[in-house]
């Protein structure tokens, strides 16, 4: 993995054009009625090309993971900064240990990595939103569009990690038919000596800049997160 560092921001100290789109700290109530808060510290890549040259685990790179089409908010679209929540990290390591076992290729979707609180797909918080999900459409030559292949990789997932919850094969709510979703749950990853996502103290001068001056930590942690 290059030495790349990646540089973290508390979402708090956005622009408020990007604070309105990500909503950082913002509480949302769940399909099971609890209350959680959206991410609130991301990794920044100032283009897209820095995003495809960023490693987040050995065999995964950050565009993987902001990659969208049309239904991402316009602002997360433009050749501009991109923001991925602090958790998309520990996904890629779970998402590794897959790769590792196939021995090739695992595709993540478009729309199917992160997606902003403003995604069209968002009408209701999922850990997607929290950058803690990843839909799966092929692994090397096999399209994970039949109940046999969605059910034997999500097998293999479980397996591997303790971690990954595993959407079962079906049509309803709940449920997939032409990929394998895969979560971590609703993670959120504070850095270390930075506010948890409900309070509101503030921040050292060279913290507020969103890294510990150096650009934050290259092991996908962020200042040690």
């Amino acid at each position: 993995m290059p030495d790349v560092r990646i540089r973290v921001v508390d979402g708090l100290k956005l622009p408020p054009g990007y604070r309105e789109v990500l909503r950082p700290g913002e509480p949302v109530r769940c399909r099971d009625g609890r209350v959680r808060r959206l991410p609130r510290y991301f990794y920044e890549f100032s283009s897209w090309d820095e995003a495809k040259a960023t490693d987040l685990a050995p065999d995964f790179r950050a565009w993987e993971l902001l990659d969208v089409d049309v239904r991402e908010h316009a602002l997360l679209r433009m050749d501009g900064p991109r923001y991925l929540p602090l958790a998309a990290a520990l996904l890629a390591g779970q998402l590794q240990l897959l790769r590792e076992r196939a021995g090739t290729l695992v595709h993540v979707s478009a729309n199917g990595g992160y997606r902003s609180p403003s995604h069209r797909l968002s009408d209701e918080p999922t850990p997607h939103n929290w950058g803690a999900a990843a839909n799966l459409y092929r692994v090397g030559d096999d399209w994970l569009d039949s109940e046999a292949a969605i059910t034997e990789y999500g097998r293999k997932a479980r397996e591997l990690s303790p971690l990954f919850r595993v959407l079962p094969y079906g049509r309803t709510a709940g449920q997939t038919d032409d990929h394998l979703h895969l979560d971590v749950g609703f993670v959120t990853v504070v850095p270390h000596g930075r506010p948890e996502e409900g309070e509101d103290g503030e921040l050292p001068r060279d913290e507020a800049r969103g890294d510990d001056g150096n650009g934050g930590a290259a092991d996908g942690a962020g200042d040690e997160a």
